[in-house]
């Protein structure tokens, strides 16, 4: 062979050397790199919800990002807009669930999204996580291996305010003849604690009064002169969506029923449920499942890096309310979780079964809470494959006008009453499902 043509074959190999590393080039760099899609509603009447929630969770991504990412992988990730309405949901869902690589969790920020979505997922084997919302049984991980709530349920939440009404009244045995109100909006998610408020009612003796609202809720007179008047109620629970939250808290003011002894789910749990009330939602109570305010070094070091430099997903003012630092909370399970994996796994993009595995071995003590600078933030969270709750602690804030005091610290939820309604709803769903756990329907069956 001439020279000439060993040159030239030399040549086209390093052509087609360099050709190949072009085209490998974003595969290698998708290597470091964790996709997520993300449902989101920026729009429609429960906008401050989905934006906070979004707004705050994308922030925390970003400052890892600028921080290294997690474990050396960046995050990248893509909203897609449900407007809060299921059929949407799915279809965000069924659109994104295989891009780039493949969906390795989901957040719904939604308990009607969340219904829709949890046999779909389940079948193909993606997570979801429903961070205070969807059906409190999901804590059953055996029954539900692929829902994972995290955060107290609805049930353990109702428990919690029962044990800090009975605080307030000086023991749980001093709520014997009391009168308790349930305010509701009267859909699936407003029902879904009136089983066991009836199983705690017999319990302790209190008397347990049911108001519905038919939505929206925006008319609420008639059941608030009954509560006050006809039932004369002690306690008044909220639970209320959006700007049905609000209501209540001037129908209050106009009969003359004291805020202080009203205390709202954590979806009517926001400054935007309270301002627009102004003084009438002064000494108003509210559950909540994490610190509120700025002065948390997460929230701090968000400010810093992200805000005092033009960036951030929302304007500033809302830094450290309700909604935004929801959505940090859900930003820090999802990358502890995502750490989790990365060192079970290997630092490379995970898929949903392997995610599944970090959501239900995730620890997130004490000290790790420090080192990322959200002690008192969030209490400390520890899963299991059975289960999926994490922690069922809550704490209770007071609107005082201008801001959201704690007034409590971590309250617990009365276990052994939530556990036994857990294994009976569970056993029912199992029941009606012909003896099997969460699955897909099958094509036409009804849902």
């Amino acid at each position: 062979m001439s020279k000439g043509m060993k040159l030239r074959g030399a040549v086209l190999v390093w052509m087609l050397v360099a050709v190949s590393l072009l085209l490998a080039g974003p595969v290698l760099g998708q290597e470091k790199e964790q996709w997520m899609p993300l449902l989101c509603y920026r729009t429609g009447p429960y906008a401050p919800g989905g934006s906070g929630l979004c707004g705050g969770m994308e922030d925390y991504f970003d400052l890892v990002n600028l921080k290294g990412g997690v474990e050396g992988m960046k995050l990248r990730w893509e909203e897609c807009e449900t407007a809060y309405s299921p059929p949407r949901g799915v279809e965000c869902y069924e659109r994104t669930k295989k891009e780039s690589g493949g969906a390795c969790v989901y957040h719904p920020i939604s308990t009607g999204i969340t219904y829709a979505l949890m046999e779909r997922a389940t079948e193909d084997k993606i997570p979801l996580t429903t961070l205070g919302y969807g059906r409190a049984d999901c804590q059953d991980g055996k029954t539900f291996p692929y829902v994972f709530p995290l955060v107290p349920t609805y049930w353990s939440q109702v428990t919690a305010k029962i044990n800090f009404i009975g605080q307030k009244e000086g023991g749980l045995e001093k709520l014997k003849g009391k009168k308790i109100a349930l305010l509701y909006i009267d859909i699936a998610y407003g029902q879904e604690t009136i089983p066991i408020l009836k199983t705690l009612a017999q319990k302790y003796g209190f008397e347990l009064g049911l108001f519905p609202v038919p939505a929206p809720g925006l008319e609420q007179s008639a059941q608030w002169l009954d509560i006050k008047r006809r039932f004369k109620a002690d306690w008044v629970i909220n639970r209320n969506w959006g700007v049905s939250c609000t209501v209540p808290l001037k129908e209050a003011a106009r009969v003359g029923f004291p805020r202080d002894h009203i205390i709202g789910v954590w979806w009517c749990g926001s400054e935007e449920d309270v301002t627009p009330a102004g003084a009438a939602a002064t000494g108003y109570i509210s559950t909540n499942f994490h610190g509120v305010g700025k002065e948390f070094p997460v929230i701090t070091e968000i400010l810093d890096s992200i805000y005092m430099k033009g960036k951030g997903n929302l304007p500033v003012t809302r830094v450290g309310t309700v909604y935004y630092n929801r959505g940090v909370i859900h930003g820090i399970i999802t990358v502890e979780a995502l750490r989790a994996a990365y060192k079970k796994f290997g630092p490379k993009p995970i898929n949903g079964e392997q995610m599944k595995w970090a959501l239900e071995n995730l620890t997130i003590d004490e000290a790790r809470l420090k080192e990322i600078g959200a002690a008192g933030f969030m209490p400390p969270l520890k899963t299991t494959p059975e289960d999926h709750q994490g922690f069922g602690s809550a704490r209770f804030q007071q609107w005082d006008g201008t801001k959201w005091v704690p007034i409590s610290d971590w309250i617990a939820p009365m276990k052994d009453v939530v556990d036994a309604e857990v294994k009976k709803s569970a056993a029912d769903y199992v029941a009606k499902k012909g003896g099997k756990a969460a699955e897909k329907p099958k094509e036409g069956e009804k849902k």
